[in-house]
Order: C-alpha cells, then structure tokens, then sequence
C-alpha cells in the first residue's frame, strides 16, 4: 500500500469526509453535465458539403457513403431548404459533370452553364442568402485526368497555369452566386491569385475560406465515388505529407499573407493536434472537414452494431470544437443539426 501523507492522511479516517473534491458531483445527471459543458456544438458551427450531379433526374445514391447521394437539381434545392430549417449555417458545393464534359482543362469548371454554377444559381434562387452559399473551386471533378490542375507535357501538375484556370472559376463562380470559394488543390500562391482576380472583377465581397493544411490521405476515399473521379496516380506532390505537422504552419503564413478570410484543416479527426496547433495562432475563423472517409467509417460501423451510431456523431463533432474549430463541414450537418434543436 501507498501511504497517505499531508493533506490526505487528515481525510482519510473514519469520518468519510475524503475525498472533499469530488469532480463526480458535476456529472450527476444530464442536465448538471450540459450545464457545465465546455464545448458545444451548435448547428450554425456547421457546413454541409452536397454533391449536384448532371443529367440526373432524381438523387443517386453514393455507396461508400451511406445516407449521401449525388444530387439532382430539384432534391438539391430541397436539401438546401432542410438545412436552412434545421440552423445549418453553410452549404459546400461540388459538381458532378457528365463524363463527356470533362477535358483536360476542366472547361466545365469555368462554363457559366456548367453543372456547378447552374446548381449555385438555383440554390440562390431557392433560399437566398438564409444559407451561406460555398463552391469547391478545383479542378479535379471536371478533368479528364482528375488531377486538381492542369498536366505539362510530362504528366505532372502545372503549379502556375493551374493557377490561371483557378482565376477564371473563381469569377465565374462568384457571378453564379457563390459567397465563399473554397480554393482546395494545394497550389502555391492559389490565395493570392484568387483574391486579385475575385477584386479586378468586382467581387471584393466573396469570401476564401483557404484548405490550409490538406493532406493526401488514405480517407478521402469515398470521395472518389461521390464526383465520379477520373483521378490517375496520386496527389503526393501538392497534398501535405502526414508525417509533417510544422509545414502546415508555413501554409498558414502563406494563406493569411495572400488574402485568406478563413482557414481550414483536412481531413478532420487524423489531423486534431494541426487543428489545435492553428487554432492557437490565428484571429481568422478556423474550420475542419470531417471527410468522407471519416463519415464511412461510423455509418459502417454503426450497421454492423459496433457502435451507438448517434453518440459516435456527436462524439466526433465535439472533438474538432475541443481542438478548436469555430466551422465543420460535415455530411451530418442537416442530421445533427435537427436533432440539436428537437433536444433543447
């Protein structure tokens, strides 16, 4: 036995009185531990990101992800009106070309009637400005190639004339009524360039909610399915490497520098400490993406019984607000937001 000494050896007799701090009190019942939470997750916290897909006429369901489809222009408008009911404060959207469409410049991603800016355009109509309206400005779901910029001659990604192509989307998506772009292909300098093309054509009030640290990761998996992916090989050579948590920190500098309104962590949960460690550093609000991979895993899970299926969601929501996260984008949104409100 360990004996007690000082202050516990005064509480240790037969009184009962040890131990006098007992953190046990405040978790006596469910009220008393919502009380004295530290950190809540609130449905204006979240973003949902949906999928619009071309030349369907109703919702296509992804199968990697359960519960998520590929939408058609009519149930994205009614996804959009659920979000707006539920608190949901943002909605993140992604493009789906017919596979015909694609080239190896993503001209559908810079066509004012590609499938993007005709689905920005009637999310605008639908509901207004009661959603914050976000498009994905990439080129990866519109080229041939699915690479997130243009090819050189040898295959490999051209950092510069990327660079150029993600200026002319940008435009094209703010006329078609985006009010966040969310710039995520990892070029050098993308922040900047945005920025300046985004004011020369006089929209110096859409927002850039930078992917700052976006790794190349194992989860991004499902992904693929949902935008139809033409990807060939990796995106080693302008995603993050796993192992490097202080290059993140020099993306930072670089993104805030250039103009960026917001940052963002991706994926989410294999990426906390990142999170934590920019959070920490910076005045702008700091968002993480709790990608496809992430949601997978508990939907999958939870079918199988491995686990409470809610509780899991909650959990995960709570753990990138405890590192730190003013925004997630979640394909829970909507979900968790609704069963935000129905528990008040």
């Amino acid at each position: 036995m360990v004996a007690l000494s000082g202050v516990d050896a005064e509480f240790s007799g037969a009184s009962g009185t040890f131990p006098t701090v007992r953190p046990r009190r405040l978790r006596t019942t469910p009220a008393m531990r919502r009380m004295v939470a530290e950190h809540r997750t609130h449905p204006a916290d979240l973003i949902l990101p949906a999928f619009v897909r071309e030349g369907v006429d109703a919702p296509v369901p992804i199968s990697s992800m359960p519960g998520v489809v590929q939408h058609s222009l009519d149930s994205l408008r009614a996804a959009a009106v659920e979000a707006v009911e539920a608190g949901v404060s943002g909605l993140m959207l992604f493009g789906v070309p017919e596979d015909e469409k694609k080239d190896a410049v993503g001209t559908p991603g810079t066509d004012p009637d590609g499938i993007l800016q005709v689905a920005l355009r009637a999310v605008r109509a639908e509901v207004g400005d009661e959603l914050v309206l976000m498009a994905d400005t990439c080129l990866d779901e519109v080229t041939d190639h699915g690479h997130c910029g243009v090819l050189d001659s040898e295959g490999r990604v051209d950092n510069d004339a990327t660079l150029a192509r993600y200026g002319e989307m940008a435009v094209v998506q703010a006329e078609a009524g985006a009010r966040v772009l969310g710039p995520s292909g990892m070029m050098d300098g993308q922040i900047g360039v945005i920025r300046r093309a985004l004011d020369a054509a006089g929209h110096q009030d859409v927002a850039l909610l930078a992917y700052t640290a976006k790794y190349t990761s194992a989860f991004y998996g499902p992904f693929r399915e949902a935008v139809n992916s033409s990807l060939r090989g990796d995106r080693s050579t302008y995603q993050q490497d796993p192992p490097n948590a202080r290059e993140a920190l020099r993306e930072l500098a670089l993104d805030l520098a250039e103009g960026a309104d917001m940052v963002m962590v991706k994926p989410g949960l294999p990426y906390l400490d990142v999170l934590r460690t920019i959070a920490d550093r910076v005045t702008v609000p700091v968002a993480a993406y709790q990608i496809s991979g992430e949601y997978a895993m508990v939907e999958v899970a939870a079918e199988r019984g491995l686990l409470d299926r809610e509780r899991a969601i909650d959990e995960t929501l709570t753990a990138f607000k405890r590192a730190g996260a003013d925004l997630v984008l979640t394909y829970w949104a909507t979900e968790f937001a609704r069963r935000s409100r129905e528990r008040l």
